[in-house]
């Protein structure tokens, strides 16, 4: 099982993470040498200047890689918070001590307030449970929770990807669609498509995972997401057109290495298929470029609890590093199957 430090690093993308490190080494540096170069009175100023520009740092790169429930939880705790430091340390500086005082203590009521809502406690036995590999209990959890509040459509999604660790794509199946049945928010009936479209595609039913990839998508359109799973299952079925009107245009939105070096590929196959060698080749250069996200994949599909996407996904990194590694050329894409 990997450490926590190693689960950061996949979930924040090893470029946001090394540039969260290089923050703090540089802020952290910068503050220790300039008493020594710059005069006390101006120095303070340019210290709280460099801590403010970290933490705002930090909180774009930690954004970027929540979803948007998370970022709206998180952004009513850390935006007040924020506010009164700046105010502290930058307005009325005289008082710093006692605004910092409040901004940890808002923070402390905001985690009050709005950490219940997003962490029961069956969430947290739930999660312990899967980190020991036990399934069961970790579902047994969510069976308590969705008995007391059977209209939260998180619930059902979050057991559902229980029951997928766990190979249980009927009962996942059935998650997803008690999901769509209690949401009334695009957002949530979008997420519970994906979430069939992604059992499907395990299950290597891909006309049904393309049907709900579809749905996904035209509540969706603008997240990444669903164009991402949209173009995969497009790409297993040779839909070669319509895999790259699904993935050309999501590029810039993808935050981590690992996803766009799939998109590359799945781009590279598609030209491929249309003998739009040319095309393949420059999607190939692109894959180079994402070279830092197969050493992720690599990094990810080797815990014990990623049975899921080795199933879906080993083939494809596999192929990837055969190409980028020159063991493999894009005129073979054109009659490689992709993987199932």
């Amino acid at each position: 099982m990997q450490n926590p430090i190693t689960r950061f690093q996949n979930w924040l993308g090893t470029g946001r993470f090394w540039l969260l490190i290089g923050v703090f080494a540089t802020t952290g540096i910068l503050s220790l040498a300039l008493p020594l170069i710059i005069p006390a009175p101006e120095v303070t100023a340019i210290q709280n200047a460099l801590a403010v520009a970290a933490f705002v740092i930090v909180l774009v790169l930690l954004f970027q890689r929540m979803d948007s429930t998370q970022r709206r939880m998180w952004g009513a705790i850390t935006v007040p918070a924020f506010g009164l430091i700046v105010l502290g340390f930058v307005i009325l500086q005289q008082y710093q001590g006692a605004f910092l005082g409040f901004a940890l203590g808002w923070v402390v009521v905001g985690l009050l307030l709005f950490g219940r809502a997003q962490a029961p406690t069956q969430y947290r036995d739930a999660i312990k449970a899967m980190r020991k590999g036990n399934f069961k209990e970790a579902v047994a959890a969510m069976d308590e929770l969705i008995k007391l509040e059977e209209a939260v459509p998180n619930h059902y999604r979050f057991r559902a990807e229980l029951l997928r660790l766990w190979g249980k794509l009927g009962r996942a199946r059935r998650d997803y669609e008690s999901m769509l049945n209690i949401s009334d928010d695009d957002a949530n009936r979008a997420v519970a498509y994906n979430g069939l479209a992604e059992v499907d595609l395990q299950a290597n039913k891909l006309d049904t995972a393309l049907d709900a990839a579809n749905k996904a998508y035209d509540l969706a359109p603008d997240e990444w997401v669903a164009a991402y799973n949209l173009g995969m299952i497009q790409d297993r079925l040779q839909q070669s057109t319509q895999a790259l009107d699904s993935l050309k245009a999501i590029d810039a939105k993808v935050p981590d290495a690992r996803h766009r070096l799939l998109i590359h590929l799945y781009i590279a196959r598609a030209h491929a298929r249309l003998n739009q060698l040319d095309d393949a080749k420059t999607s190939l250069n692109n894959m180079k470029a994402e070279r830092k996200g197969l050493t992720e994949w690599k990094g990810i599909l080797v815990d014990e609890q990623a049975a899921v996407l080795r199933t879906v996904l080993a083939d494809d990194v596999a192929l990837a590093e055969k190409l980028i590694n020159g063991e493999a050329t894009v005129d073979q894409l054109a009659t490689q199957k992709a993987s199932a």
